[in-house]
């Protein structure tokens, strides 16, 4: 059984993880922090990481990015190994997540879906096949109107992904509208579409000649992230410190 205190319990992605270790039979949340108190929880909830008393074997962070150093602080101090969900952090704050990585245990992830964690692993074997005999790579992801960043923090995994394979040679191209040449070799067309309710859709394209590879992920529900980070609180119990990713626990 693990033991999970949730950083952020109140939030949708919070109230989400919560139905899905609720159904979980080999996890239980110990607590929760939050300061919006109004929502009823069938666990203890904190206004505070500093007020809690519970004991735990990991915490996932679904929380702000402001509230990330903090937290990480507290996980140094307390050995707790930590599941880090929030986006939109800094160069600063990564850098200091790595720091803290040398004390505890610290998982994070572009994106904390297990189906795009394997489409990273499996575009590197087809990238290795696929490039060599003359396939172009583009990708094109899809959100809701609501996204601010573009493109998404996943479609740049996806093509570092894809770069790793061939030591970083490839350039990232997001806009062709101020040129007008044709498409050079290296290079790694990324698109963003913004509209609707739209919760994450990429596709990563091989065009060769006279045939095209596509590979496409959709997530239907923020849920799939919540999965995710269950599991991965799951692989990160007990673990020594060290900065882990999806990768370790796909396999």
């Amino acid at each position: 059984m693990v033991k999970i205190i949730m950083n952020g319990c109140n939030g949708k992605m919070g109230q989400a993880i919560s139905k899905i270790v609720a159904a979980d039979e080999e996890a239980e949340i110990a607590a929760g922090i939050d300061r919006y108190q109004e929502i009823v929880n069938p666990y203890p909830v904190f206004g505070s990481l500093e007020e809690c008393t519970a004991e735990a074997d990991v915490l996932i962070d679904f929380s702000t990015a402001a509230a990330v150093d903090d937290m990480v602080d507290w996980c140094v101090l307390k050995k707790m190994p930590v599941v880090i969900c929030t986006t939109g952090l800094s160069k600063e704050q990564i850098e200091h997540i790595k720091e803290a990585s040398e004390k505890t245990a610290v998982l994070r992830s572009a994106n904390m879906s297990l189906g795009i964690n394997l489409l990273l692993k499996l575009l590197k074997e087809a990238a290795g096949v696929l490039v060599p005999a003359g396939f172009d790579i583009e990708i094109v992801e899809r959100h809701h109107n609501q996204k601010i960043d573009a493109p998404s923090g996943t479609a740049l995994a996806l093509a570092d992904s894809v770069n790793e394979e061939f030591d970083g040679e490839y350039e990232y191209v997001y806009d062709r509208s101020q040129v007008r040449k044709k498409r050079e070799k290296k290079e790694i067309g990324i698109q963003a579409v913004r509209g609707g309710t739209i919760v994450g859709d990429h596709d990563v394209i091989f065009a060769g000649e006279d045939e095209v590879v596509t590979f496409s992920h959709t997530a239907y529900s923020k849920a799939v992230f919540g999965k995710g980070a269950v599991q991965a609180a799951k692989y990160l119990k007990g673990k020594p410190a060290g900065l882990y990713d999806m990768s370790d626990v796909i396999g």
